[in-house]
């Protein structure tokens, strides 16, 4: 079920409009809102330790086929569809909340603001509002631009989580050579986790920092499995794109840092706090190239929204229409039908009114109208962004600190300032990101529905039912976390869930309150986007290279080259077949790394005993393999790089690739 790379030709899904088939059924709700709240709090406790959450798109496909199976004899792959659309919301919302969320206790466990007056706590149920109206302009936003990226941009935007769901879906629903490959790929997958990162048999990232030679620039690379199939769908292009902003950020910016750094070795240049002769590669980053990486990605995203502004009129002058009663050529098949679009607009107007009257979060006027705005233009953004290169690899963080930044802006010239500006820039910037987070989970949920044939309508509306009880659940969970582990240093006497995200987002807030906040590398982040875009290509996957490390880019390149390996040694009808299974193996590897991913996140929060282990060999030389674990961290690599090759380009066998 490869994507059709002609984009003039009408896709047919595996379920053909005419078609009628059970889809949403309360086994499908029950199960998917039970998957969406355990994912949910796994994905706030493991986001908050490391800063990353796994994919719980797939994950929840599979335990679907599995658990629907084995209850009940007859389950369609529409019902399945509906598991992972419910499922997959809990962890979106849960990225959405653990990047701006903890702030608020960040900042109540500051001494320093505790004393300057400074004693807001946001509550549970704050946190319930919070989540739930920022879900849900995500989703109602994003349904005015499905047509278009969804269907109009097929064979163009890859959306390779959406897009490995539904090969998994199918694959499990048909059987045979098809599930074999995907399921060969969830083994190896989950074999290669649990012995990387449960056990800790090797170590998970490889970097090496150039000392002499080269100073300042870093090579490296995070050998997991996700990564790799994820490089794979999407392709050799993008990959590259991705992987020329960090070269550019991480063996040209960073040795360019270090080298002036040398020649006035004791000066410390704002916002360093030592001097650039001292900063190692990673210090580089935290303190100047990331903050290139902001004002790239927000150029690459107003680039994108100016190109899809004539699609954007397009879709709101159909859905007006709409509302106005006029009939819309095309909108009646089973399989282009949305949610009425009066239902949206009043469901937006619904929220901007709730976001207006929600006590505590300082949202005045000018606080509803940036929340809305830039909720709006993010939305956009972010769903154009996960067709690209997948929602692993989307640059939230980026797009929330770039709102923050202009935010707070704002409300310091309309005198909204000391810490009531803080609370109002943080709340807005939460409503952002979780809307973000929502939108990029609803396109790869619409992705999967588009290639299964699913109905647009009962997706987006079964999305609402996934976000409900996580968002119930969230507050709950962060205020347990607080209280064992707290997020910031000595808040506990353990050892802290540092909450990275939140960490530079509380403080982008109180430097730009204070003053004090780096905009010179913002800025010329912007104009190496521009500079990008003038040459005639996309500054966006560009972008998010820049800002990203390097580690995480150089495997996705390395899923590309196999992906471009396969079109070079085939042809013709033979390559369209070793794509297929090389897709299939590919998704089946993200489905396994990020199963795994999962149940490690719960062991470690659950059984002390782990998670003490986990902790104790929590670095590139204290795995079980000592010394040896970054070297056998790359052979490992190689060796599934060579696997998905071989799959990919020969099968299982001389019959199954006839």
């Amino acid at each position: 079920m490869a994507q059709n790379n002609d984009s003039t030709e009408k896709y047919i899904p595996v379920v053909p409009a005419h078609v009628s088939m059970a889809e949403v059924t309360w086994k499908a709700i029950i199960l998917g809102s039970m998957i969406s709240v355990l994912f949910g709090v796994a994905n706030a406790y493991i986001g908050l330790k490391f800063g990353m959450t796994v994919s719980a798109s797939i994950p929840a496909a599979v335990i679907s086929m599995a658990v629907l199976r084995f209850f009940f004899k007859k389950v369609t792959v529409l019902e399945n569809n509906i598991v992972q659309t419910v499922g997959s919301a809990g962890e979106s919302l849960a990225a959405g909340i653990i990047f701006t969320i903890p702030a608020f206790f960040i900042w109540s466990a500051n001494e320093q603001l505790v004393a300057a007056g400074y004693f807001h706590e946001i509550s549970r149920m704050q946190i319930f509002w919070l989540a739930m109206l920022g879900g849900s302009l995500g989703i109602l936003l994003m349904i005015p631009l499905r047509k278009y990226l969804v269907d109009q941009e097929h064979g163009k935007l890859a959306f390779p989580e959406g897009t490995a769901c539904a090969e998994i879906i199918v694959a499990g629903d048909e059987g045979g050579s098809k599930a074999k490959m995907v399921f060969t790929g969830i083994g190896v997958g989950a074999l290669y986790k649990i012995s990387m990162n449960m056990l800790k048999g090797w170590s998970e990232s490889v970097n090496y920092d150039f000392k002499s030679f080269l100073k300042g620039g870093t090579i490296g690379i995070d050998a997991s499995p996700i990564l790799l199939g994820v490089g794979y769908i999407i392709g050799p292009r993008i990959a590259a794109l991705m992987l020329s902003g960090a070269v550019l950020g991480y063996l040209g910016i960073g040795p360019l840092l270090a080298f002036i750094g040398d020649q006035i070795p004791t000066m410390i240049i704002s916002p360093g706090e030592i001097p650039i002769a001292e900063m190692s590669s990673g210090e580089l980053r935290n303190s100047y190239i990331k903050y290139l990486g902001v004002g790239a990605v927000a150029l690459g995203g107003f680039m994108s929204l100016i190109k899809s502004l004539p699609v954007i009129i397009s879709s709101f002058r159909k859905g007006f229409g709409e509302l106005l009663g006029k009939k819309i050529e095309g909108g009646t098949l089973r399989t282009d039908r949305d949610l009425p679009m009066k239902w949206v607009l009043l469901g937006v107007v619904g929220v901007i009114i709730a976001i207006w009257l929600l006590p505590g979060t300082e949202l005045h006027f000018i606080g509803v109208a940036l929340a809305v705005l830039f909720g709006f233009f993010f939305v956009v953004v972010a769903a154009r962004i996960v067709g690209v290169v997948g929602s692993s690899s989307s640059p939230v963080s980026g797009m929330t600190i770039a709102t923050l930044l202009v935010t707070c802006m704002l409300l310091l010239y309309f005198g909204i300032e000391g810490t009531a500006g803080m609370v109002t820039a943080m709340s807005i910037g939460t409503i952002v990101c979780i809307a973000v987070c929502m939108s990029g989970d609803i396109a790869q949920d619409l992705k999967t529905g588009y290639l299964l044939g699913a109905t647009p309508a009962k997706q987006q509306a079964t999305e609402f039912i996934g976000l409900l009880l996580p968002a119930a659940a969230m507050g709950f969970t962060l205020y347990f976390l607080n209280d064992a582990f707290g997020f910031v240093e000595g808040a506990t006497g353990r050892t802290p869930l540092l909450a990275p995200q939140a960490n530079v987002m509380a403080t982008v807030v109180q430097g730009v309150m204070n003053q004090n906040l780096p905009w010179a590398p913002i800025l010329v982040g912007g104009m190496i986007a521009l500079a990008v875009e003038l040459l005639g290509v996309s500054s966006l996957p560009f972008a998010i290279g820049l800002y990203l490390p390097i580690s995480l880019s150089s495997p996705i390149m390395v899923g590309g080259l196999v992906a471009l390996l396969i079109r070079k040694i085939s042809n013709g009808d033979e390559y369209k077949k070793k794509k297929e299974q090389g897709i299939l193996f590919a998704s089946g590897l993200v489905a396994g790394d990020a199963f795994m991913g999962v149940i490690v996140a719960f062991m470690i929060g659950l059984w002390g005993t782990y998670s003490e282990f986990y902790d104790a060999h929590d670095g590139m030389m204290i795995t079980l393999t000592g010394a040896f674990g970054p070297w056998l961290s790359l052979i490992m690599f190689a060796g599934l790089t060579a696997l998905m090759a071989h799959l990919a380009y020969r099968g299982f066998n001389s019959r199954d690739s006839k």
